[in-house]
């Protein structure tokens, strides 16, 4: 373990003369120059085109442009003092004929076309003269999940850590955007609390116990040890452990599962169903916890459908000491017992003919997914002679050459560690300080630890840090691997970067195959997904269990791996991304499938499915996670699913409403529908404009209701009941024009412009990707980037192709 002395090491010390330089840049904030100098022609528009409506305290959307302009005669030269993003905005909202308002000013197109030419080149010329305001960052920290598996590869170890870190803001849905990181005295103590936690880990993998844990439990370990007690632990019901259907809570844990130690467990078990539903299996959940009032969360671990026949079912979970496993039906659809008084005694399920589950037997072993014991001594030590004194609890060096073989150790920990070939230069101050510890007469191994310390607290390893201009090797090999990965290089990724052709299209299209083929490579999408699409908040609210009895725990989780395996299916194939919307597959397992109302998909492995003809199905906008983290719970609301539907998959961004608008709450009584609400909510001028762009998806979304189900009328909640209400009406007419009258015809109309799909998609991945937002001279690239993918189709992985051998991706 890390010496208690270590720990104890003054903050201000380590936040100073440890962390070797001082925080970047960005972690600081940016500052902007506030004016754009525009062109003759730009003024002489606005002049012609926009005062009347935008002058004064009655200006239009509160948006006063008059008097920056100053006053007549007005000198043309001047600059006017909009800040840059006020002057984007103007050029996008004109470029969609936004404004000026058609019905209050004809605008020669050609006249559009030149104003729209003359503030771009002006605003390329203030982005180039204030490299600040741009795409370019000085610097991004690591998100917690990338610090934790950073600190995984670092050092071969699998114990999570991202959880002891606080939370971390989003902006537009991401965490790593380097504008939005900051830098704390509390977040830097968090830092290396988590830095502490990995060496423990690391050096408690070396004094493992040489004969690894495994218990095997005969289903009589697995019940309850007093066969005549009431409790929640299962009984004995001819030789079988058995759990019946029902809703109390904890029913289903299994006290002798207990673990003492925490750690990674490799949980197999046999288990068959009894008196099963005719509609197939009974749906279980396996999950994890203390079990008791006093601790009452659980954690998830995963499910399967038990039958008829016993089958073995495998999974692995960290467990931390204290908990044990729980196993219960799940399915909320089940007839459920009941139990008197909190308890449940041996016969009271069985003559209440539910569903239940039988366990046959387990075995749960300790596992090590982070790394051997001969990898984890190799990442920590090289070639260092060590011996490892198990029964003493200690790890001391053996060798005969302490200072050279520490140094030379540190040198390769710190290439490692900062992503990038050093020299003994480079280390200078970490190679200073891990001499005095030797010189005290310290052991090498705790000198190293000491220093490790020091490095990891470094900004060099807490950020990625970037060259103005086009990126070095390494700097896109470790953009690649954090993008990809979310993780530093492999050894394979840091050697390929040595190589002169590996900034070549061809070279890095290839570690883009490579990569997503690797175990690592299933992080790409799940991540971008948890931000992008927002599933990261899918546990954020709970379906009313009176409006949506059929939803549960088992149903949610395979909503998100429906959403999943869509995405890397998508990919692998290179499919169009208009397939993100429209498409005629996805993936269910028996118990989505129902719960969807589609027939004839069994087994509790997600498969592959091909809808019938005229399925409500198919593509994000039907699966069940996306419809969820849209709605609050109980209802829905066309303004908050439109608005996403309009950011996060259309890219446009919609602003937040003014302050003086009241919100429009769904009315619960059924005497107004939402459409009539918004109806009267869009007499306010203001609000017009926005409400053209998002009202029209939330509309075609209300055909489904807040759980994720397809419904055809709203539901009416009183004290003690829910009704149908009024038709849904999912009709609507888009921005440009275009009518639909139901969310099917909704959906055909998105995808015949494939190109805001593909554009959206490309920006969301270049912000995920790189930590910034594209700037407004880098779209001409995107632009081009575009064209040459529409070749395929705007295929996904092409898009993705196109990008990383980009000057979006390969500059800074």
């Amino acid at each position: 373990m890390v010496p208690v002395w270590i720990r104890r090491f003054p903050l201000w010390i380590v936040g100073t003369l440890m962390l070797g330089c001082c925080f970047p840049r960005a972690s600081l904030g940016k500052e902007t120059a506030s004016v754009v100098k525009i062109s003759d022609s730009v003024r002489q528009f606005i002049m012609d085109q926009c005062v009347d409506c935008h002058e004064g305290d009655s200006a239009e959307a509160g948006f006063e442009i008059a008097s920056t302009l100053g006053s007549d005669p007005v000198p043309l030269n001047n600059p006017v003092p909009l800040n840059f993003e006020q002057w984007v905005r103007v050029h996008d909202r004109v470029e969609m004929h936004e404004m000026p308002p058609e019905e209050d000013s004809l605008v020669r197109q050609e006249d559009r076309n030149l104003f729209l030419k003359a503030l771009a080149n002006d605003l390329r010329k203030y982005e180039l003269e204030n490299p600040a305001s741009s795409h370019s960052v000085g610097s991004r920290r690591l998100t917690n999940l990338q610090l934790e598996r950073t600190l995984h590869d670092l050092l071969a170890i699998a114990k999570p850590l991202a959880n002891l870190m606080p939370a971390e803001p989003r902006t537009d849905g991401f965490t790593g955007l380097a504008a939005s990181q900051s830098m704390s005295h509390f977040l830097l103590e968090s830092h290396l609390h988590v830095v502490d936690t990995a060496l423990d880990a690391a050096m408690d993998r070396l004094l493992d116990p040489v004969k690894p844990f495994r218990r095997n439990y005969s289903a009589t370990d697995l019940a309850r040890s007093n066969p005549n007690r009431r409790c929640r632990d299962p009984e004995m019901i001819d030789d079988l452990a058995v759990v019946w259907s029902s809703g109390l809570v904890f029913y289903g844990r299994i006290t002798s599962t207990t673990v003492k130690e925490s750690g990674w467990y490799r949980i197999r078990f046999s288990a068959s169903s009894l008196k099963p539903p005719s509609s197939g299996g009974v749906w279980c959940s396996i999950r994890s916890g203390q079990c008791n009032s006093g601790a009452p969360l659980m954690t998830w671990i995963g499910s399967f459908e038990a039958t008829n026949e016993p089958d073995e079912y495998v999974f692995e979970a960290w467990l931390p000491a204290g908990h044990m496993i729980e196993i219960r039906p799940a399915d909320s659809t089940l007839k459920r017992a009941s139990f008197r008084g909190g308890q449940v005694g041996a016969g009271e399920g069985e003559p209440q003919n539910v569903p239940g589950v039988a366990l046959h037997s387990m075995r749960i072993d300790a596992i090590h997914p982070g790394g051997t014991e001969r990898e984890v001594k190799r990442r920590l030590f090289g070639q260092m002679k060590i011996k490892v004194d198990r029964g003493q609890g200690s790890v001391v060096y053996a060798g005969s050459a302490p200072m050279a073989d520490s140094k030379q150790q540190l040198l390769s920990f710190a290439s490692r560690a900062f992503r990038r070939p050093l020299g003994e230069s480079d280390i200078k101050q970490y190679t200073d300080w891990l001499e005095s510890e030797l010189k005290t007469g310290k052991d090498p191994v705790e000198g190293l630890l000491s220093t490790y310390r020091a490095l990891l607290c470094s900004s060099r390893f807490l950020y990625l840090s970037e060259s103005p201009g086009s990126l070095n090797r390494e700097e896109v090999a470790c953009r690649l691997s954090y993008f990809l990965w979310g993780s530093m290089p492999d050894d394979q990724l840091f050697a390929d970067a040595q190589s002169p052709d590996f900034l070549s299209p061809e070279s890095l299209i290839s570690q883009v195959d490579r990569m997503l083929q690797d175990r690592r490579g299933a992080n790409f999408l799940r991540d971008l997904a948890s931000q992008w699409l927002d599933l990261i908040d899918i546990d954020f609210t709970e379906p009313d269990r009176k409006l949506y009895p059929d939803f549960d725990i088992v149903v949610q989780n395979a909503m998100l791996a429906e959403t999943h395996l869509f995405l890397e299916s998508l990919l692998e194939k290179n499919a169009p991304v208009d397939q993100l919307i429209n498409t005629n597959q996805t993936f269910l397992n028996s118990r989505l499938a129902r719960y969807y109302g589609i027939n004839g998909v069994l087994g509790d492995e997600m498969r592959l499915v091909t809808l019938e003809e005229g399925s409500h199905r198919g593509g994000l906008l039907t699966h069940g996670s996306i419809l969820k983290v849209t709605a609050n719970g109980t209802n829905t609301s066309p303004v908050l699913r439109g608005a996403w539907v309009s950011d996060r998959l259309l890219g446009v961004t919609i602003p937040p409403p003014p302050e003086n608008v009241p919100a429009v709450e769904p009315d619960i009584r059924g005497a107004k529908t939402i459409r009539q609400q918004l109806e009267l909510h869009l007499s306010h001028d203001e609000c017009r404009a926005c409400h053209a762009k998002m009202d029209p998806p939330g509309f075609a979304l209300e055909s489904f209701d807040a759980a994720g189900r397809w419904r055809e009328t709203y539901r009416v909640v009183s004290k003690r009941s829910a009704r149908k209400g009024a038709p849904v009406d999912a009709s609507g007419v888009l921005v440009d024009g275009r009518a639909f009258k139901n969310f099917q015809e909704f959906r055909d109309q998105l995808v015949i412009n494939p190109l805001p799909l593909a554009e959206n998609f490309t920006e969301k991945l270049v912000v995920f990707g790189t930590g910034a937002p594209i700037s407004f001279s880098e779209r001409d690239e995107l632009s081009h980037l575009l064209k040459r993918a529409e070749a395929e189709r705007f295929g996904m992985r092409s898009i993705l192709n196109q990008l990383v051998t980009s000057s979006l991706f390969l500059t800074h």
